[in-house]
């Protein structure tokens, strides 16, 4: 299936709103931590506004013509000093605290994103790529720490400060506070437009560092194909096509938004030269000390300047509602069993499977599975084979319910699968891929992964069945040797040999193998396939095949071909038909 594109996240910003309420679902786990970082930002920052009403009142006891009141001067200033010291210790408590409630929040952040991961549909990993989900869960999260442990404490500080030196500006000079009827407009409107501006591009910027780490991590994974096609040029030259637009979302982001700095910067030098005028005449008048003009400028300068350090964070504000409404995104995905009714009193008995006019496409009105109906008896060995394309492995995704049909429907024990949960489901099938996938661990671990309670004995007996215990035996440290990501350090076909060893260990009352002994040579795969015969007795088992010759004792070989069932019958059967199954063993054989 087609990846997702770079348009499809970045095609028109979402509603902030949004990312507030679910960033607040999160925040309401610790209200009692936000409150008390809420008391300390309140009282470091009334301790800090005190401090230009003292600095007024010790310049108005200064007389230059005598008479200086030393005594008031220096209490003032001892005072200044004291008020100063206990803000800054606040300042650091309120730091510690806040760091600790976003410690707890990332990490929930991060389990909740995690956690979808593991309940999402498949098809949402067929159209998303690795490296770009892989950002979500690291960059994305961190861009969201950052701006909860440093923005959020900035912004509760600027808001109480705003506040209070406007309180104070008022009580000292009414009419002075009248500048900022022209000014304070103009910030909340140079503010926004840039806000409703900048925000689309931090979008495009996190969506583009996806999108650069989903290739990334195509590029690393396919070195050996890349390096024996030769094709080293032409994948430097789309790295440096994804590098370039990731460079530049990051610089139009971080362009636009250092605009807002300057802007605010000019709007408060403006603010400042008006005050100065106006008390510069009301002074002349008698209406206001030089001690109070002091005084409100240093207000006016706290009152402008966290208006300012609101509209410099900008950048990070925008960038941590992109990365955290990716985040919610994710978490919000719907689920794989999100729409299920599932039936608690169905059991599941006999593995008798039918399949009835089921209908199936990946992508709406590109049908695969056109009408396909089938009858499994309970511990029958079914093969499945075909062209590429026919619609084989499609089959074993229906059967699993990694996907649903559209249209029929699939029965276990005369039970329709929708009706029972799909882990209940998949319990009951052991299953090996083409595609082997093995994790970092012991081999031992690897072999036991579908039983954490096997004995050593019963993995060694799964081993020995599938013909990979002498192998094990050789390796430095038997079957507690580490295999590498992925199994890099051992062959192929020993990787597809370890992970059919882990599917007969599995104790499931059905079996299925798609190409499951692709990547092993032909002596082994009679062995594997001899031994297997003896381990699914009583076991129903669905086989893809290309390889005729390990089919040919399948109780029922299905031929498939554009989604339809076009030949069923033995081995035997078929090849006296003389039709499709015939043609393509003896294109093998003959």
């Amino acid at each position: 299936m087609a990846r997702r594109g770079l348009s499809d996240k970045t095609d028109k910003p979402k509603d902030i709103k949004y990312v507030i309420k679910r960033l607040w679902g999160y925040l309401a786990c610790h209200k009692l931590s936000l409150f008390a970082a809420f008391l300390l930002t309140g009282a470091g920052n009334i301790c800090a506004l005190i401090g230009p009403n003292l600095s007024g009142r010790a310049i108005d006891a200064i007389h230059p013509s005598g008479g200086t009141d030393f005594k008031a001067v220096g209490f003032y200033v001892v005072l200044m000093i004291i008020l100063y010291i206990l803000s800054s210790a606040l300042s650091y408590l309120l730091s510690v605290l806040m760091i600790h409630i976003t410690r707890k929040i990332v990490y929930a952040m991060r389990r909740d994103a995690f956690n979808s991961l593991a309940s999402l549909k498949v098809n949402y990993f067929d159209s998303n790529y690795a490296g770009d989900i892989i950002s979500k869960l690291s960059y994305d999260i961190d861009t969201v720490n950052t701006s909860l442990s440093s923005d959020l404490v900035q912004i509760l500080a600027s808001t109480i400060t705003i506040v209070g030196a406007f309180v104070m500006m008022v009580s000292i000079s009414p009419v002075l506070v009248t500048v900022f009827v022209v000014t304070i407009p103009l910030s909340v409107f140079v503010t926004g437009f840039i806000a409703k501006r900048v925000h689309p591009l931090f979008k495009k910027r996190s969506a583009a560092l996806g999108d650069l780490n989903g290739y990334a991590e195509e590029m690393i994974t396919g070195q050996k194909t890349i390096r024996a096609y030769s094709s080293e040029d032409e994948m430097i030259g789309r790295f440096d096509i994804k590098n370039e637009t990731a460079c530049r979302s990051f610089y139009n982001a971080d362009y636009y938004g250092s605009m807002a700095g300057p802007s605010m910067g000019f709007i408060n030098n403006l603010s400042l030269s008006l005050i100065s005028i106006f008390g510069a005449v009301l002074y002349l008048f008698g209406n206001i000390s030089i001690g109070s003009i002091s005084s409100f400028v240093l207000y006016s300068r706290k009152f402008a300047g966290p208006i300012n350090e609101l509209a410099n964070i900008i950048n990070e504000l925008q960038s941590s509602c992109a990365a955290a409404e990716r985040v919610f995104r994710l978490i919000d995905e719907e689920k794989e069993d999100a729409n299920d009714v599932v039936d608690e009193s169905a059991v599941i008995n006999s593995t008798d499977t039918a399949l009835s006019h089921v209908k199936f496409g990946y992508v709406p009105g590109r049908t695969i599975i056109h009408d396909l109906s089938l009858d499994v008896k309970e511990g029958a060995l079914i093969a499945v084979t075909g062209p590429t394309g026919a619609g084989k492995t499609t089959l074993i995704n229906l059967l699993m319910r990694f996907y649903d049909p559209d249209g029929g429907s699939i029965k276990i024990d005369g039970i329709n699968i929708r009706s029972v949960s799909r882990s209940d489901l998949r319990r009951l099938y052991a299953m090996v891929l083409q595609d082997t996938w093995l994790f970092n661990g012991t081999v031992y671990e690897n072999i036991a992964y579908a039983k954490p309670d096997a004995s050593k004995d019963e993995v060694i007996a799964a081993a020995k069945a599938a013909k990979i215990h002498e192998f094990i035996e050789r390796l430095p440290d038997g079957y507690d040797t580490v295999l590498s990501e992925n199994g890099i350090n051992i062959s192929k076909g020993q990787k597809q040999l370890l992970t059919i060893a882990r599917a007969m260990l599995c104790d499931a009352k059905m079996l299925i193998l798609d190409e499951a002994t692709s990547n092993v040579d032909t002596r082994t795969e009679q062995y594997i396939s001899n031994a297997m015969r003896s381990l699914m007795n009583d076991k129903t088992c669905f086989v893809i095949a290309h390889r005729l010759s390990t089919i040919k004792n399948a109780d029922v070989i299905l031929v498939v071909n554009d989604g339809d069932i076009v030949e069923k019958g033995t081995h035997d059967e078929l090849m006296k038909k003389q039709g499709a199954y015939y043609q393509m063993y003896m294109s093998q054989y003959r």
